[in-house]
């Protein structure tokens, strides 16, 4: 007993003398889960990120922009006798009510409407199924390869699925829409055709989690509990994936905690000049438009170093393109491209800037002032 009180009291010492350094990977209950940093998309967290799996109504982040980018949320959009009776979470829309394409993408992401998502559908998409055409062709252009999609709701399919990482991805181009991001951040909405409001589902964002920022919730009993979330924290920004998560809530507070200690946003080249070298050993004055961030462990500071090359572009010296790149290296691997242009960027004329040259040339011409 004494020696084992003794073997005790030694690893606590230890432990306080030499204590571990840096964070261990968050616990994570999900079976597929994803962390990516917001404006450089690089994977902090990954667990089964690639595999394809049933998605369920984190789905409807893809018919939200896509309603969003249709220039059509003002319109009025009827909803269907298919809309009405699709099963599953609904905002209680009747049939032939009419209501703006605004109105229900806030309640398709606020209280996961499915017969809004199938009026949206219709109305933008001229049919549930033209709809889904235009989701399948945004997820190609997009680079969401493990993704295809059967409808605009997310209730099960066997050909209906994507992965954490897809899902990072379109959620990461969905937060540069400022609309999207008001929507998906909004705890309460009321339509004008409503005598209520609807809560937000997403509870990271309404109770939960203070830095959460918006997301989307997802269950089906086949598929289990997915949700897709975004938080903020001292200039960094995380998108967040989890795809059957008993335990999602917790998940992603934990999956942002273990982003934000052991990342920080790190300058790694400011804007303006820099020299460009040629192969004879002349150098050319390039300029950067602006600084380099990324986010890094405090660890791997260290081992980033950076290239620069010309880029053949014969029409660079008459309009002001790019002339050559800056790649920064993390230890080997290539980590960021910056543009290096010919000339500096060149400010937008303020107002009265145009008389003010007008008046100068005038003073000069009759020699005044």
């Amino acid at each position: 007993m004494r020696s084992i009180a003794i073997t005790l009291i030694a690893i606590i010492v230890v432990s306080f003398l030499f204590p571990i350094v840096g964070h261990a990977e968050p616990s994570v209950s999900a079976n597929n889960a994803v962390l990516i940093e917001q404006s450089t998309g690089r994977i902090l967290y990954e667990k089964k990120a690639h595999e394809k799996q049933n998605i369920a109504s984190i789905t409807k982040i893809m018919t939200a922009i896509i309603a969003i980018e249709s220039g059509k949320m003002d319109e009025l959009a009827t909803a269907s006798e298919k809309a009405v009776f699709t099963e599953g979470s609904s905002i209680y829309l009747k049939q032939g009510e009419k209501m703006k394409l605004e109105d229900l993408v806030y309640g398709l992401m606020l209280r996961s409407g499915n017969d809004a998502a199938v009026t949206i559908a219709e109305h933008v998409g001229g049919s549930e199924e033209g709809f889904v055409y235009l989701m399948n062709e945004k997820a190609k252009w997009l680079g969401m390869d493990n993704t295809h999609f059967d409808n605009p709701h997310g209730l099960d399919s066997e050909t209906h699925y994507s992965s954490a990482y897809d899902m990072a991805i379109l959620m990461r181009y969905a937060m540069q829409n400022e609309e999207f991001k008001t929507i998906t951040g909004a705890k309460f909405y009321k339509s004008d055709t409503r005598e209520y409001g609807w809560k937000n589902k997403n509870k990271l964002l309404t109770a939960y989690y203070k830095y959460c920022t918006g997301g989307k919730t997802g269950f089906t009993k086949q598929t289990g509990r997915t949700l897709v979330s975004t938080a903020t924290k001292d200039g960094m920004d995380l998108i967040a994936v989890t795809l059957d998560a008993p335990d999602d809530w917790r998940d992603h507070m934990n999956m942002f905690e273990y982003g934000f200690e052991n990342f920080k946003m790190e300058s790694l080249g400011q804007q303006g000049k820099i020299e460009i070298p040629f192969a004879t050993g002349e150098k050319k004055e390039g300029h950067i438009y602006e600084e380099s961030v990324f986010p890094l462990k405090e660890s791997e500071i260290s081992d980033i170093h950076s290239e620069v090359s010309l880029i053949d572009n014969p029409r660079a010296e008459f309009i002001n393109e790019m002339i050559a790149k800056q790649v920064f290296f993390l230890e080997e691997q290539p980590i960021l491209e910056v543009a290096i242009y010919e000339q500096e960027k060149k400010e937008p004329n303020k107002p009265g800037t145009f008389i003010t040259d007008v008046i100068s040339v005038f003073k000069q011409i009759f020699r005044m002032g």
